[in-house]
């Protein structure tokens, strides 16, 4: 984004938020407070950077925001203690060398928060985003959102950084990131993988490699998932010639190096399947007996009820429709997702009839509208099929 003279480097100034929030909250500056006065300091960056970039950008950061947070220590003259902590203002040069990136994501995605807040802080205190930006993406009005990261700041404001964080739990709210894939000026998928890729070079875990890799690899489809017009398009009706092989590449290389630590975690076993996938140039060359494997290893590590119901649609592929029905069979009826599923079977097994009917209960329950619209589409299409006079096949035994 160009401004005045010059151009800013987005890119750069999202990377280095974490770490700069990391030095003012080492220097005794509690959370929040850290997190907008880096927000303060990113904004005059925005407005000087173009026509003066500074040598070290890091440390002019760190020195805005500083200045940020005793200005604010001395305007409250009220608070000793704070304004105590805080109001020498420390001479300019090289900052501390430690990254506290990781702690932060910990600190983003604490247990006490929910997952939209969980998600809402990241994007804020590591992403860098705006408070608008976040909101714009999630369709919500910026006071509603900055009502959500305050109420987040203030249940986080007395953990200490130096406190070890859960990475399950920081994998998981970049997971949900990833899945609300974009909206408005921000692509949260590509920012999602931006974060992604921090999370792997601050660790030495599969997991967080596995997840990366997931990622990519479902970002490499996103060109075919939709009609110009915004409807779903289905895996098996896909244009595979529209598929990123580059990002393919890159996510099976990373998860070949992953399970070759042989520490499986959910997320490698969730791209194994997204590489067979991947990997088939046709439809009807997917490997869908070892996606069944993955499945099972995904059953096992988590027992999700919907890796069954996954597992339940592979084994129609791998095994015939009636396969697939017993496992249906055995899953709990109210799962999300679960009558689709079943439609999409009974299509498999003939029974075009019950199957139509299933698409259109479907579309009733779905909660996204560009699913409903795809599910009602199903629906008609078997009973188009069916009215023009062509014959139910009998389900085959």
């Amino acid at each position: 984004m160009s401004a005045a003279g010059g151009v800013v480097d987005e890119g750069l100034l999202r990377s280095l938020t974490p770490a700069v929030i990391g030095v003012l909250c080492r220097r005794g500056v509690d959370f929040a407070t850290a997190e907008d006065a880096v927000q303060d300091a990113l904004v005059s960056a925005w407005r000087s950077w173009p026509d003066d970039p500074p040598r070290d950008p890091k440390g002019w950061l760190v020195t805005a925001a500083w200045r940020r947070v005793v200005d604010q220590a001395r305007s409250e003259s009220s608070r000793r203690r704070r304004e105590e902590r805080v109001g020498v203002e420390p001479e300019a040069g090289p900052v501390t060398s430690t990254d506290d990136t990781l702690r932060l994501y910990a600190l983003c995605a604490h247990p006490s928060l929910s997952p939209s807040s969980a998600v809402a802080l990241t994007l804020r205190a590591v992403g860098g985003l705006t408070t608008r930006q976040i909101a714009t993406a999630y369709l919500v009005p910026e006071a509603t959102m900055a009502q959500r990261i305050s109420r987040a700041k203030r249940a986080v404001r007395d953990v200490p950084l130096d406190r070890p964080g859960d990475l399950a739990t920081v994998l998981r709210v970049l997971y949900l990131v990833f899945n609300e894939g974009h909206g408005g000026e921000v692509d949260l998928a590509a920012e999602a993988i931006r974060l992604a890729r921090q999370v792997v070079d601050l660790t030495d875990e599969p997991e967080a490699a596995g997840l990366l890799a997931l990622m990519l690899l479902h970002h490499a489809r996103r060109d075919a998932r939709r009609t110009p017009a915004g409807a779903i398009v289905p895996l098996r009706e896909q244009d595979r010639s529209r598929w990123d092989t580059d990002l393919v590449a890159e996510g099976v290389g990373i998860l070949q190096r992953a399970l070759a630590r042989d520490r499986l975690g959910e997320y490698q076993a969730q791209a194994a399947v997204a590489a067979l996938h991947a990997d088939a140039r046709h439809v009807d060359e997917t490997d869908w007996v070892q996606i069944v494997s993955w499945y099972d290893e995904l059953v096992r590590l988590t027992d999700s009820p919907v890796a069954r119901l996954n597992r339940a649609v592979a084994v129609a592929e791998a095994d015939g429709p009636r396969a697939g029905l017993a496992a249906l069979a055995a899953l709990d009826p109210g799962l999300p997702r679960y009558r689709a599923a079943l439609a999409h079977v009974h299509e498999k097994d003939g029974s075009t009839a019950l199957a139509a009917d299933l698409y259109a209960e479907a579309s009733r329950l779905a909660t996204d509208t560009a699913e409903r619209d795809h599910l009602t589409r199903q629906a008609a299409r078997l009973r188009s099929a069916l009215s023009s006079g062509e014959r139910e096949d009998r389900p085959r035994g």
